[in-house]
């Protein structure tokens, strides 16, 4: 056999066992089933019997001790992955924010483009009427000084009717 430990002195044995009934409800569990089967057992166990129980105890002591460490560091690690997915996703939102932004400056430059066009397309058809209607004016104002020129008194003259004949006196003047 290897090594054993030393013998536990009285003292030491009680406050060992003033640990474990210190320890939560799973130990006190563990420890309460340990101390039953050794009180229905053997009234007096010998030293290698109660060497063997106390490690098998230690051994389950240290067994749930991991398990809580290790369910620790589980949560641990679960937090930090938790931390790391919000960073990420507030990565993501802002990203998307800046590209909708972008989508949204380009769409609303496009408009504006689309606008001014439609604005000049809209400007020009109005000119080019404007300009047709004022050819046509100005043709009509032209028309009608002729007219009048000709017909504003240079010829002046009167006529009447008498019977049968036209009697007609006319004079021209020339201003």
């Amino acid at each position: 056999m290897g090594h054993r430990p030393p013998k536990l002195k009285a003292g030491l044995k009680t406050k060992l066992a003033n640990l474990i009934n210190e320890w939560t409800p799973k130990t006190r569990a563990m420890t309460t089933n340990i101390v039953s089967t050794t009180i229905a057992g053997e009234a007096h166990p010998t030293d290698d019997e109660q060497y063997l129980k106390l490690e098998k105890t230690a051994i389950k002591i240290q067994s749930w001790w991991r398990g809580i460490v290790v369910r620790r560091t589980l949560l641990h690690a679960a937090l930090r992955a938790w931390v790391i997915q919000c960073w990420w996703r507030s990565l993501q939102a802002k990203a998307m924010e800046q590209r909708r932004r972008l989508a949204l400056r380009l769409y609303s430059c496009q408009e504006w483009a689309v606008v001014k066009m439609q604005a000049q397309v809209r400007m020009w058809q109005a000119r080019r009427w404007f300009l047709q209607v004022r050819q046509a004016a100005c043709v009509i104002q032209s028309h009608w000084r002729w007219y009048s020129r000709q017909t504003r008194g240079l010829i002046q003259g009167r006529y009447e009717v008498k019977a049968s004949r036209l009697e007609l006196d006319i004079e021209i003047l020339m201003t």
